[in-house]
């Protein structure tokens, strides 16, 4: 995996980890847990899709 999407997915992964913490707090309110539900879903999704890319890579690289 090149270096600038190892990066990438692990900020996201590290952003996601925020979220979740700051959905944690008992002091949250209803509209920002759902603002950050929503970063913390994207975050997730983005990670996924980057996951999915370095799969193939390893695939085509074994395939070769």
């Amino acid at each position: 995996m090149p270096k600038k999407e190892e990066e990438n997915f692990e900020t996201k992964l590290e952003s996601a980890k925020a979220v979740l913490e700051t959905l944690m707090k008992p002091d949250i309110t209803l509209a920002d847990s759902v603002k950050a539900y929503e970063k913390g879903m994207q975050e997730l999704t983005d990670a996924q899709a980057i996951l999915e890319n370095a799969v193939l890579k390893i695939k085509e690289i074994k395939n070769s």
